[in-house]
């Protein structure tokens, strides 16, 4: 349980260092918005070039060019829908400029000039890469580029190839920053996906603890119920017996009553706390829960009841894990109370036989000594054995039960000396 909450602390933690990525995407503009703005400021930018003194048309700023020129900007309202069309639509417009001689060539007068016309079409070619969904990108370098040269080479024939280099090495660096732009994306999303996945297995981990925890809390209310309640019974059908006939023992059977209930309320008040709290270690150092060295009262407490119990001990007893020490106590109790029930008054041995590797513990009865009509059977919801097995195998264990052959039953455990990968510091 302690690795299981444990784990989930972690990925609380993963999640979160991840949230900021989150909240970096969520904070994206839509691209309709940067769309709608980019098309009135490049059309506005491209038709001040053009209109710039500095660099007189050819023809003048005639309604053709007035059109080109708004032509530069106006694809971009479109571009989230169709990218490659609005890129060769703003590169016609800004090449049709340049052959009207509207606009100055890259290279002219021997320097480069980079106008606004110049980096619409820059802007159009990194938002068609980071907008270009499965269309490898490399392809439209090169097709943006030869194109780009091209139209170059033919519209500005004195220095042409010096306008084509220009045009593509600002091609080439618009690509190279989409590029980037669309890896930076694709990992913001895969971290998202991952954080969303390390939230789903949170999730689940959160419910595979409460279906452990409902399972623990169902076996120690089944052991306490099942034991001290099945005592009760049968010491107040005992007293019952010998109300009129022996007094003095009505009053003790009585007494041990009074003490098994108490006992009852104690335990169910402890499970309580560990419902309520929660940090187990508090309640631990406050009530421990049962080990070894409670079995002794057990015992007594089913002698009280009228069962004839016994244990012996063999080999040389070493320190058990806590989860261990208390399904051995468990088993025990189960093992005596069901015997209790189901034999009556019988005799029962309850060995502890300690191994190099293991406790092997066994219970023992003779079965019942009157017929199964006479003796009184406490009502129970038969999970015992169930819970027992389950106990067991949580410590890493094997359990055996079943009926002798000269009758009787037995049960037995065998429990190794260190715990389990899986088990805790705090027992089950």
């Amino acid at each position: 349980m302690g690795a299981v909450i444990g784990r989930r602390f972690t990925l609380v933690h993963e999640a979160r260092r991840h949230g900021h990525i989150d909240a970096l995407a969520r904070r994206r503009v839509p691209p309709a918005v940067v769309d709608l703005l980019l098309a009135p400021l490049l059309a506005v930018a491209a038709l001040a070039q053009a209109v710039d003194p500095a660099h007189p048309s050819g023809h003048g700023l005639d309604g053709v060019g007035i059109a080109l020129a708004l032509m530069v900007g106006a694809p971009f309202a479109v571009h989230r829908r169709w990218p490659g069309a609005a890129l060769w639509a703003v590169g016609a417009a800004a090449a049709a400029l340049q052959a009207r001689h509207s606009i100055p060539a890259p290279v002219a007068g021997g320097g480069a000039t980079i106008g606004t016309v110049l980096l619409a079409v820059a802007v159009a070619v990194f938002l068609t890469t980071v907008r270009s969904g499965h269309c490898p990108t490399h392809q439209l370098l090169v097709v943006t580029t030869l194109a780009a040269s091209s139209t170059e080479i033919l519209i500005a024939p004195g220095n042409g190839v010096g306008s084509a280099l220009v045009v593509d090495v600002l091609a080439v660096a618009a690509w190279a920053l989409g590029c980037l732009v669309r890896a930076r994306r694709a990992m913001a999303a895969e971290a998202l996906e991952h954080a969303a996945a390390l939230k789903r297995e949170q999730v689940a981990l959160a419910r595979t603890a409460v279906v452990e925890e409902r399972a623990r809390i169902a076996r120690e209310l089944h052991d306490i119920v099942a034991h001290h309640v099945s005592l009760m019974i049968v010491q107040a059908i005992a007293a019952d017996r010998v109300q009129s006939t022996d007094p003095a023992k009505t009053h003790e059977m009585h007494a041990a009553i009074e003490a098994t209930g108490r006992a009852t309320v104690a335990e169910l008040r402890r499970l309580l706390e560990l419902l309520r709290t929660e940090e187990d270690e508090a309640v631990a150092g406050r009530s421990p829960q049962p080990a070894l060295a409670d079995i002794p009262p057990l015992l007594d407490s089913l002698r009280e009841a009228g069962l004839r119990v016994e244990s012996t001990h063999t080999g040389t007893a070493r320190p058990l894990p806590a989860g261990t020490e208390l399904t051995a106590y468990r088993v025990v109790q189960e093992a005596l109370t069901n015997t209790l029930k189901h034999a009556g008054h019988t005799h029962a041995a309850v060995t502890f036989d300690w191994q190099p590797h293991c406790l092997t513990l066994t219970v023992r009865d003779d079965g019942p000594l009157a017929p199964a009509a006479a003796r009184p059977v406490p009502p129970g919801g038969g999970h015992g054995l169930g819970g027992m097995h389950e106990r067991v195998a949580a410590v890493g264990g094997t359990l055996h039960t079943g009926p002798l052959a000269h009758g009787g039953f037995l049960v037995r455990a065998d429990l190794p000396l260190t715990p389990p990968d899986n088990e805790t510091a705090h027992p089950r």
